[in-house]
Parts: C-alpha cells; structure tokens; sequence
C-alpha cells in the first residue's frame, strides 16, 4: 500500500496539471497561424460584416442634423478633406458642419464606445462577474468626480487637466473597489457591491460640487456633461480618445490569453505560472486611465460595457482575441447611433447620450442579476 502511494500523488498531480492546462484558454501555440486568432471562419465574416458597417456608418450619420447632407456629399467632401483636394466648389457652411461639427462627435463616439466596450469585456473577465463594467464598478463615477473637480475647483476646463484629473479620480475608485472587495472571503460578489457604493459616493461628491459651483453655468454644463454627451468634442480631443481606444483594444488583444486564463479561474492562472492579483492589478490601470480619457470626453455613459459584450459574445465567441474586436467595432457603431439619436430625436434640443443608454441598459442589468448564477 505504501509504494501506490507515491504513484497516486504523482497521478493525481498529472491530473491537476493536466486540467489546468485543459481549463485554461490561454494556451496558445506561438505557431498558431496569423487568421486563427480572430477565430473561425464564420467569427472572422462576422468580424469582416461588422468592419464595413463602422466604415460605412459614419457616412451616413453625417447627414443627419439640422441641416441634411446627402450621402455622396459627405463621403465626397470627407475624401476632399483627407486627400488635400480643392473644396472651393463646395458650400463653406457644408464643409463646415461636415468636418467642423458632426465629423469629431463620429470619432469621439468611436473612441469612446471602443474603452466602454472592450473595459466591459476585460473586467467582466478579470472579475469573473458578468455585470462587471466601469459604470457599475464605480470607475466612472471616479471619473466623472475627478473631471468636475477640475472645472468647478480649479476652474479649468483644458483637454489636459480635465483629463488628467478624470484619470485620477478613476484610478482612485479602481483603487478602492479592489482594497474594500479583495481579502480571503473577498468574491465577485463583493467587488460588484464595493463598486456600487465607490459610485454612490462619488457621485454625491459630484453633486456636492455642482451645488457650490460659482456660476449656474458652471453648474448647468456639469449636470449635462456627468448625463453624457459630445456636444464638447473637437477634432483634437477626438484624435487623442480615439488614439487612446485603439491603444487600449490593441493591448487587450495581444494579452487576450491572460484574460481567457482569468475567466477560467485563479488556479488555473496559478497552474500556467501566472500570479492572478498581480495580472488584475496590471490591467485594471490601463483600463482605469482609458476610461478616465471616455469621461473627460463625453461624461458619464453607463452600461455599454455591460449590455455589448453579453449581446456579441453569443455571436462570436468566449475567446477574448475574435470577442475584443468584435465588441469593439459593435461598441463604436452603438455609440454613433445613439449619439445620432440625441441629437436629432427631439431637435433643437439635445437628450443626454447618458439616459438613452440608461433605458436600455438597466432592465438589461435586471434580467442579468435575476438570471446569472455566476455571481458570487
């Protein structure tokens, strides 16, 4: 009996070994040829589908607005633009409202719904919680407190400090939603409820700032801004949140295997060699100064992060490498839709981009909370 018992620890070892390898989603072979990482055959034409509508979709939302544009004559003058072709044959106030105007909402709505998406996808991993996202975890509300600190304290409304500041206040709440939900009885469970009180209290503390604003300006455009809209963005904030999207979508993609070995648990992070708090931590940064980026732009936007990636991961798959991209381009079409919504629904007067997506993404929470099994 004695001698099986060595044979039975290393079997049983060869079986824990085994499973993690099995379990983990992150084993992929460097040989693993360039058009398996974006899936199979039918997730890369869904990916293909889903890249000529947001190429297309911009073009088309050009022409709504106050003042219609055709189709042919935002994609011309768009093409004149870029290229350096003569547009004096054109009508200066077009142009204008092509490239001035309408054009840096397009590009802030991709960026923006690009950080929103993909941080849904990544914290919903990372936490192993399906209703983990910026907005319920509380980063948003950080975020947003960081951003009206710098226009209601400090008085300044620069790219620059408002973004920086919104970057702060994130972090901050990222921060403390992992010191009050970690520890030894700490579950996803108790992050998702750390991260809804972080929010509360940021977004009193936001409240608080807009009631001793010094002008009922100051006051009126921080309400409107923390309820989410594009009326403030311009072609360079639009670059830089855009440039900052593809960044944070690129770098999730790379590491793609380190979340798909987070989703399937901390042993079988353990079993590959990797250290899971150290993995959170390093991701969550990134993800917390993305997001901080989305706020200083478009204010509080909820539940994109949320509703996206559970409506395309059915689609595509539970790989995060096919997943990101195709959250990715769903999350930037969804943004420009509804942007396009608030602003011509009830024109002249502009809904908050923050209540559409409210609407649709709280009973959407409802049916998860009262679905899910996977949350404790």
């Amino acid at each position: 009996m004695a001698s099986d018992t060595p044979s039975k620890s290393a079997a049983a070892s060869t079986r824990d070994t085994t499973a993690c390898q099995r379990n983990s989603l992150a084993v992929e072979s460097p040989r693993t040829p360039a058009s398996e990482l974006l899936g199979s055959r039918k997730q890369r034409l869904l990916t293909l589908v889903l890249l000529i509508v947001a190429v297309i979709a911009p073009f088309v939302s050009l022409g709504f607005g106050a003042a219609a544009i055709p189709f042919m004559e935002a994609l011309q003058v768009t093409w004149l633009k870029l290229t350096g072709g003569d547009l004096s044959g054109w009508n200066t106030s077009t142009v204008a409202i092509i490239w001035l105007n309408r054009m840096p909402r397009i590009l802030t709505a991709y960026g923006v719904g690009i950080i929103l998406g993909v941080s849904g996808v990544a914290m919903q991993s990372i936490i192993r919680n399906p209703l983990a996202e910026p907005y319920v975890l509380g980063i948003s509300s950080g975020a947003s407190a960081g951003a009206a600190t710098a226009i209601v304290v400090i008085g300044s409304s620069t790219v620059f400090l408002v973004t920086s500041s919104a970057f702060i206040g994130a972090l901050v709440a990222t921060l403390l939603v992992l010191w009050i939900g970690s520890g030894r009885s700490g579950t996803s469970l108790r992050l998702i409820l750390a991260g809804i009180a972080i929010g509360f209290i940021f977004q009193a503390f936001t409240n608080l700032l807009i009631i001793s604003a010094n002008t009922a300006e100051t006051a009126q455009s921080v309400v409107f801004w923390t309820l989410g809209s594009l009326t403030r963005a311009d072609t360079p904030q639009a670059l830089a949140v855009l440039g900052i999207a593809v960044a944070l979508a690129g770098a999730l993609w790379l590491f793609a295997p380190y979340l798909d070995a987070l989703a399937s648990g901390d042993q079988t992070c353990i079993g590959i060699g990797l250290n899971p708090a150290v993995l959170r931590f390093a991701m969550l940064i990134p993800i917390s100064f993305a997001v901080g980026a989305a706020v200083a732009s478009s204010g509080g936007i909820g539940f994109i992060g949320l509703v996206i990636p559970h409506l395309v991961r059915p689609l595509v798959s539970h790989r995060h490498r096919p997943l990101i991209l195709a959250t990715a381009l769903v999350s930037a079409v969804f943004l420009l839709i509804t942007d396009t919504v608030a602003r011509t629904a009830l024109a002249p007067v502009e809904i908050p981009i923050g209540i559409i997506t409210a609407l649709l993404g709280a009973p959407f929470l409802v049916v998860m909370a009262k679905k899910s099994r996977a949350l404790t």
